[in-house]
């Protein structure tokens, strides 16, 4: 059997950064090579991207900001391009060369082209799992992992997430959206409605991004403008949530296209008031519990609505559900849907799957099955009236 030539895109222009070369770094440790040609495509923090010498192999994230370094390594690759359009090439490679026989040489540059049957983009963050990598990889009709445009777009942004969480009838946390122009121009006024509307504790997060960037825990008026200002930093949209307190956080796995499955639910017990950045990871002192310990009643409601969260955004190949369960009710809430979750061999997505029986390299086969299934699929529709 012919093997797959896979590439796997990493990096990318996002405070993700680091994640997403730990998520690639087990991807490439774990691929089954009589199955697969993997060929590593990283995207420098500049946005570049290049034909990488070798794979990442630092696993964790904290060593990789620890890496001053890091994007030197990239810079001495071949650059890379995608081809935006359906062709018999994927990629356009470009090494450049600077002659010594004058100025009229110095931008030599020889190209090739780079065929590849599908793409595992990695990407965490914006420019990544946000729709914008995957409306390029559509143009190039190319089978890819993931979401589509649309879901990516919706489960990068929770300001319309929890719209259509709304619309589709799962339960929320009573929230509202700050417009960073809004917040700048009269944040007094924005500050006394949030604290008239919601009740403290709040949870202030940026609408667009993951990993708990940039996100705080407010518990008086001081605390919630400091923590505003924060969110604002990373994005022009800012979600305030009501917190659920006291609560356990427990999250659980989606894997398909139509016809979705989820795994056992698991629990993270975080270190701090919540699971930040640090708490995921830049120490090892948060705790997860998989499966959760939960009534098979409540395990049973979750699993259904992290596939009714899926569905609420047209989901594909993956994504993690968060829900925040409240102690003393036992009401569960939908907190968010990741469609790009963490993927080292030891983040939570592949976790919960190896607990309900897939393990990661077969969970890996599995989603690149489910890629190009679903591009088969699409190849169906008619993109033509005559």
């Amino acid at each position: 059997m012919k093997r797959l030539r896979i590439g796997i895109i990493y990096g990318g222009r996002s405070s993700e950064h680091a994640v997403s070369l730990a998520s690639a770094a087990s991807i490439f440790a774990n691929l089954d090579r009589t199955r697969y040609e993997p060929v590593p495509i990283r995207i420098g923090q500049d946005g570049r991207w290049f034909l990488a010498e070798q794979p990442p192999t630092l696993e964790s994230p904290a060593d990789v900001i620890a890496s001053a370094s890091v994007d030197r390594l990239a810079r001495r690759a071949r650059e890379l391009y995608l081809t935006a359009h359906p062709g018999d090439e994927t990629m356009l490679t470009i090494e450049r060369h600077v002659s010594d026989s004058g100025p009229d040489d110095m931008n030599q540059a020889i190209v090739n082209t780079l065929i590849l049957d599908v793409i595992f983009p990695i990407v965490h963050g914006p420019y990544g799992e946000d729709g914008t990598l995957q409306g390029l990889l559509e143009l190039a009709n190319i089978p890819y992992v993931g979401a589509g445009v649309l879901s990516s777009a919706v489960g990068m942004d929770k300001a319309v997430m929890k719209v259509m969480f709304a619309a589709n009838g799962l339960p929320i946390v009573t929230h509202e959206i700050v417009r960073r122009t809004d917040w700048r121009t009269d944040r007094s006024r924005i500050s006394s409605e949030l604290t008239k509307r919601l009740r403290f504790p709040l949870f202030v997060k940026p609408s667009n991004l993951g990993s708990s960037v940039g996100v705080s825990r407010a518990t008086n008026q001081d605390s919630l403008s400091s923590a505003i200002d924060l969110a604002a930093e990373y994005d022009r949209k800012i979600v305030v949530e009501e917190g659920v307190v006291p609560c356990r956080e427990i999250e659980c796995a989606v894997l398909g296209n139509d016809d979705p499955k989820s795994s056992v639910p698991g629990e993270v017990i975080p270190s701090g008031d919540f699971y930040d950045y640090e708490a995921k990871y830049l120490h090892n002192r948060s705790k997860t519990v998989v499966p959760a310990p939960l009534t098979p009643q409540q395990s049973n409601e979750i699993r259904r609505l992290a596939i009714s969260a899926f569905r609420a955004i047209d989901g594909a190949s993956m994504a993690r559900v968060d829900f925040l369960l409240k102690e003393e009710t036992g009401h569960i809430f939908v907190n968010e849907i990741n469609t790009h979750p963490g993927f080292t061999a030891i983040s939570m997505y592949a976790k919960l799957w190896e607990a309900t029986g897939l393990s990661y390299p077969n969970l890996v086969d599995r989603l690149v099955t489910l890629a190009i299934d679903r591009h088969s699929e699409k190849q169906e529709s008619r993109t033509s009236i005559v």
